[in-house]
């Protein structure tokens, strides 16, 4: 039956859909077959296609893979099209646009009685841009840097690192983070010069994320005050935010 299964969709992506033979939907969907729009049999099944099909009518779905398993068989598909009908609002761009999906068919008696299909949307956007190849970051106006600078003696950079990574695992966690990083160099005298800057959402984010900080201090019994004293390390910090190019 599985490999009954896989030939059923096989012949839907070869046949039906590559060489656009509708006609021959009924061959491959049941009549119990819904549409997303709530549709039934192949009418249904071929609704959401044709939008696709006007806007890129030399579409071809090349199968990557074909897995059967039960009465479901996953396929993993990437199609190729040229862009020269109107896509919903999208002019044509006559761009060859290339994008990957996948499916999972269940069948009942030889055909297609529901389907789950997962595709690339950011990436058909993309290749039409709609969307930027590259997505900006997220904008904080309020953004702020909590920055460091330590001062490290030989003797405590063991236990420096351990308790640095300690915090910036801890900071990940906690509300309004956005993002951290740590710069070092060895100066002459070995001492180790470390700098980390974490990026939080706002001042207020910042001051909460520090009462979460102390706490979690409190908590196991850790005194930052002393331990900068006992290991030598010397700590100095401040809140920034960015500069407007002038």
């Amino acid at each position: 039956m599985m490999e009954t299964n896989k030939q059923v969709i096989r012949e839907l992506y070869e046949k039906a859909l590559n060489q656009q033979q509708m006609q021959l939907l009924p061959s491959y969907i049941s009549d119990d077959y819904t549409g997303l729009q709530g549709g039934k049999g192949a009418a249904a099944f071929q609704t959401p296609l044709a939008a696709l099909l006007t806007a890129f009518p030399d579409i071809h779905y090349q199968l990557e893979d074909l897995l059967a398993e039960g009465d479901k068989v996953m396929v993993r598909w990437k199609w190729t099209g040229t862009h020269t009908g109107a896509y919903l609002h999208l002019a044509p761009t006559g761009k060859v646009v290339t994008n990957d999906g996948m499916a999972i068919y269940q069948l009942r008696n030889g055909k297609v009685n529901h389907v789950e299909v997962l595709t690339d949307r950011l990436g058909f956007l993309q290749a039409l841009q709609v969307l930027p190849p590259v997505l900006p970051p997220r904008q904080h106006p309020q953004q702020v840097a909590f920055i460091d600078k330590f001062l490290v003696p030989p003797a405590a950079i063991a236990a420096f690192r351990e308790r640095t990574g300690i915090n910036r695992r801890m900071i990940k966690t906690l509300p309004g983070f956005i993002s951290d990083a740590a710069y070092e160099y060895t100066d002459d005298k070995g001492n180790l010069i470390c700098v980390t800057v974490a990026q939080w959402e706002s001042r207020d984010a910042l001051a909460q994320a520090k009462t979460s900080v102390q706490a979690s201090y409190q908590a196991t019994g850790f005194n930052m005050a002393a331990f900068l004293q006992e290991t030598g390390i010397v700590a100095d910090r401040g809140v920034y935010m960015g500069m407007n190019p002038q």
